[in-house]
């Protein structure tokens, strides 16, 4: 593969750039809302809990709805002229929207500037558009039989510098700043490396030549010259096969979207409410130990990697799915009675495997489509996972500040409850393939 169509450098520098910019962002709206905010000490945590979940809840809903307006228009954009259009367009609303808290933190600007900086963030394609895109340029360059491995290597490397990220965040922000405003040096740096992508995705990245994008179907496209009669016997065995895909294929992706749709917002809303919860008492945690908090997320990207380098030679991606599903499921119930620092890190030891289901479940998507169809098949999946985030989003933090005063963790039981259920539309889909790889065996004997 030509060092050209690497995408890597762009995930790991605009993931790293991302991690700084969180806990920038969330720090920056903790010390606002501490310095407004003049109530006594005990009524305080309450009423800071409550305006940073309602400042999130805002920011959460404009910077995953506005996205609707322009995701697919980029995305069919990039499949029918250059997906560097669909890459290079979100990195530039990242740039601007990042170069915006750095203004709030250096001028005295109100909090909600950041609401205009979600919608700019939005408009120009968000993640929505930036990830699909990325999927879509990897599915490219690799072939079906590789797939799956290849799209968890993206993840892996994204959450190798978002772990690099997130240990470094914390004490950038505390110990590197301009007099009393904190954060200016790990918000710049955010800035500064969202500039080295887009540069790099303008300038140096080339999009790769699809390899494999027949759906359904058998990943040898090349094959040496041999009888006609086994060129005939493959023909046939080719249209016969398309036949028999045709209808499960639907099925099997609507399946897909389903399981995809329930499990991300399982762990989306899960994942929005857990910062405010490490924030308040009893743990209660500053700067440096929320920046290790996302750093001991970003390991997850490391063990799945691990778990699907090795599960892979073995086992369905269907079973892979599964297998991460019930990690999450596990981990999110023993966060739901954290009230000890190492509790914390036992409940994330045990979703080791909780970033399988997301990529395995793209992987066995782009194996039913076509490959010049990868970018908007993968935009409808990210804009279906977004609408139903933000709404879950909202739900989980209403219903956290429901429930702060007698069980805070009981959003995280919740998620667990939801997670468990996605395991119904991925065991059709398991199903379903079984029942269509016999069929196939049994044309070709």
């Amino acid at each position: 593969m030509e060092m050209r169509t690497w995408i890597e450098p762009v995930v790991a520098a605009a993931q790293l750039a991302s991690s700084f910019y969180d806990t920038g962002l969330l720090l920056v709206v903790k010390n606002y809302y501490n310095h407004t905010n003049v109530s006594s000490v005990n009524a305080s945590e309450g009423a800071q809990q409550k305006a940073i979940s309602n400042f999130y809840i805002v920011y959460n809903l404009l910077q995953g709805l506005t996205p609707l307006l322009s995701a697919y228009g980029l995305a069919r954009l990039g499949d029918v002229k250059n997906r560097k259009i669909s890459i290079c367009v979100p990195l530039l609303g990242y740039l601007l929207s990042r170069t915006l808290l750095l203004l709030l933190i250096l001028l005295p600007w109100p909090i909600e500037v950041m609401y205009g900086a979600a919608v700019l963030h939005g408009l120009s394609g968000g993640f929505t558009t930036y990830w699909a895109s990325v999927m879509a340029v990897a599915s490219l360059g690799s072939s079906e039989s590789r797939r799956s491995l290849r799209l968890i290597v993206i993840e892996l490397i994204y959450g190798l510098a978002g772990f690099l990220g997130s240990v470094a965040s914390g004490h950038l922000f505390v110990t590197f700043h301009l007099g009393y405003q904190h954060g200016t040096v790990l918000v710049s740096s955010s800035v500064a490396l969202y500039a080295l992508c887009l540069f790099y995705s303008l300038f140096i990245l080339k999009v790769p030549m699809p390899v494999g994008s027949c759906p359904g179907g058998s990943t040898d496209t090349e094959l040496p010259d041999s009888k006609l009669a086994d060129d005939e016997r493959e023909s046939v065995f080719q249209k016969a096969e398309h036949q028999l895909t045709l209808v499960p294929s639907k099925l099997i992706i609507a399946m897909l979207f389903v399981g995809a749709i329930m499990y991300d917002s399982a762990v989306g809303g899960a994942i929005d409410v857990l910062p405010l919860f490490l924030l308040k008492e009893p743990l209660s945690w500053g700067p440096e130990y929320i920046g290790y908090s996302y750093a001991a997320g970003y390991m997850i990207f490391i063990t799945s990697f691990l778990g699907v380098f090795v599960f892979s030679r073995f086992l369905r991606d269907t079973t892979m799915i599964m297998i991460g599903i019930l990690s999450f499921a596990a981990g999110i119930f023993i966060m739901a009675f954290v009230r000890w620092t190492y509790l914390f890190y036992v409940a994330r030891v045990v979703m080791l495997f909780s970033l399988i289901p997301m990529p395995t479940i793209r992987s066995v998507l782009s194996k039913h489509v076509e490959g010049s169809s990868y970018g908007k098949v993968f935009v409808l999946l990210q804009l279906a996972l977004v609408v139903t985030g933000v709404v879950t989003s909202t739900v989980f933090n209403k219903i956290y500040q429901s429930t702060l005063t007698w069980f805070s963790g009981f959003c995280f039981l919740l998620s667990c409850g939801i997670t468990c259920l996605s395991l119904i539309p991925i065991s059709i889909v398991a199903y379903k393939q079984r029942i269509l790889s016999g069929s196939l065996e049994i044309l070709t004997d």
